[in-house]
């Protein structure tokens, strides 16, 4: 993961240098010029075009879709780890966020595949009698990030503290992202930052 943090940041340091130092303010300029002409012009700025400092949670949340948001992404406490790790297989996730019983939805904790293989398997313990609560990492321990987080910050929570799963709470849990959604982010903010500056070179710009 650390090796992946500074290929990221060779890359985004390869690109500032390549990159003439008023590119950014021609772009905006031209965007601007075009703009004027046709009157007020509603867009929405997706991930290729913030700039990596100016991403945040938010931004990778939109970008996996309502349905990677859903009340799924829980299991309660109580909850067989047989039950839990059913969830994950049946959405393809790796890991979920444990809520305490009852309608609140306070958090308690979260529950990965990496427990369930070190504290279930490991142990030879059985899934279905074992309450998901006594293998989870408790709320103590666990990390999160709001969804104004920058996802250059995300990365590195999750590179320090060498997890791959991080919930996203906003007074209350709104979703989770992985160490796959920040490489992906990064990688198509690249591609974007690339691409531009390909446009660039060819005369796109004015």
């Amino acid at each position: 993961m650390q090796g992946l943090a500074r290929a990221i940041r060779s890359c985004q340091e390869t690109l500032k240098n390549a990159i003439p130092k008023d590119w950014h303010a021609r772009v905006t300029a031209s965007k601007d010029s075009i703009f004027s002409r046709f009157g007020s012009v509603s867009s929405s700025i997706d991930i290729r075009e913030k700039g990596l400092e100016n991403v945040t949670v938010a931004d990778v949340l939109m970008t996996k879709g309502e349905e990677k948001t859903g009340t799924w992404l829980s299991c309660q406490s109580n909850d067989t780890v047989y039950d839990a790790v059913k969830n994950m297989a049946q959405n393809n996730i790796g890991s979920l966020v444990v809520l305490k019983p009852g309608e609140e939805q306070v958090i308690a904790g979260i529950i990965t595949e990496r427990d369930y293989l070190q504290k279930i398997i490991a142990q030879g313990r059985s899934s279905k009698q074992t309450r998901v609560g006594q293998i989870m990492t408790v709320e103590n321990n666990l990390i999160t990030v709001s969804s104004d987080t920058n996802i250059l910050k995300a990365m590195q929570l999750m590179t320090e503290h060498h997890i791959r799963h991080v919930p996203v709470i906003n007074s209350k849990i709104v979703g989770m992202i992985s160490i796959v959604d920040v490489v992906q982010a990064v990688v198509q903010q690249q591609r974007g930052e690339l691409k531009r500056l390909n446009d660039f070179i060819k005369g796109e710009y004015y």
